[in-house]
């Protein structure tokens, strides 16, 4: 199935058919708009000439930091989000041979996936269940018990970035957050 979060093509391919670039984008979603977020792999890549996680983990530190800072940087924290890169490649490469796409095809259950989630660099327990939802409703990956692992993410509707498949189920999912942040802030 091809991802549509960018609204860029060659972006958009890149997470298509590079597991690790999904598993990156969804890392690099925090404090970022999600769209350039998702946008962060192919600019590595226009830079680094590679996304793959071997030679993203041995490249040298201060150099990929600094491909990583250049305008149009890949987040709004691009030093820290480089060294944070390097260390998910590294972990792709020690525990699953290079191939992200094990973490989820290899996953004994939902629980299992959300656990192997959870236990990488830059994801937290909501960060883990959004990623949960995205690999079963955009790739179709879905061991049992998946809906109880993403939770409310698993329900159909415009939560997250993985409801996102074009630009207008993108405004919708802002749409949805911006309408819990205002009911959060109310009840505040």
């Amino acid at each position: 199935m091809a991802i549509h979060i960018t609204d860029d093509a060659a972006a958009d391919e890149l997470l298509s058919s590079n597991p690790f670039a999904l598993l990156v984008g969804m890392m690099l979603d925090q404090q970022y708009p999600m769209e350039h977020a998702f946008m962060g792999p192919q600019k590595v890549v226009s830079r680094f000439g590679s996304f793959d996680p071997a030679a993203i983990a041995a490249a040298d530190p201060e150099e990929f930091a600094a491909l990583c800072s250049t305008t149009p940087a890949i987040h709004r924290f691009p030093g820290s989000m480089a060294a944070r890169l390097q260390e998910l490649a590294r972990i792709v490469v020690d525990q699953y041979d290079g191939d992200a796409s094990r973490l989820w095809t290899e996953a004994a259950d939902g629980k299992d996936l959300l656990k192997r989630i959870q236990a990488l660099p830059g994801f937290g327990a909501q960060k883990a269940k959004i990623f949960t939802a995205l690999v079963a409703k955009q790739l179709d990956v879905r061991p049992t018990g998946w809906e109880k692992a993403a939770g409310d993410y698993a329900l159909d509707g415009f939560r997250s970035v993985a409801d996102v498949v074009d630009p207008v189920s993108l405004q919708k999912v802002r749409d949805h957050k911006k309408a819990a942040k205002a009911a959060a802030k109310a009840k505040a």
